[in-house]
């Protein structure tokens, strides 16, 4: 006998809360797991292609770490679409400036390129400092390694 494939359906999808603190973690080894719990991976019933993930709440964004000389190496380009518009700076005015912002487009060249990617990406919710408007969600705590 043939066994069906499993392909969860609306009402199935249950969508936790989870709190990540940052402060000290390495930037690119944090993104990857909070990727993998809004990409759903960390379920029993992960299903490519189906956006079955959870919300994740990171808080202290601007305590992380880098490895190397990354601080003053890495930079982050925008462009405003006029000529001459190509803007850049570096890691640690970014983590000045906007913290989130660097975590953000870390976990964001973790997921998938499309509708359902970006639908993930507004789960997750990330804030300077230690204090988030989410207490009433209940989030779980999220062990990171």
């Amino acid at each position: 006998m043939q066994q069906k494939t499993y392909y969860p359906k609306a009402g199935e999808i249950t969508r936790d809360w989870f709190l990540a603190d940052a402060s000290g973690k390495n930037l690119g080894r944090l993104a990857t797991q909070l990727a993998n719990v809004l990409n759903g991976k960390h379920k029993p019933t992960f299903t490519p292609g189906a956006d079955v993930g959870d919300f994740v709440i990171v808080v202290n964004c601007e305590q992380i770490t880098v490895t190397g000389n990354k601080m003053e190496d890495k930079t982050y380009y925008r462009h405003s679409n006029y000529p001459g518009g190509l803007k850049e700076i570096k890691l640690k005015d970014q983590l000045q400036r906007f913290p989130d912002r660097v975590i953000r487009q870390a976990v964001w060249g973790m997921l998938p390129k499309n509708k359902n990617g970006r639908a993930m990406l507004k789960r997750l919710k990330v804030y300077a400092g230690a204090e988030h408007p989410h207490k009433a969600q209940d989030p779980q705590v999220m062990e990171l390694d």
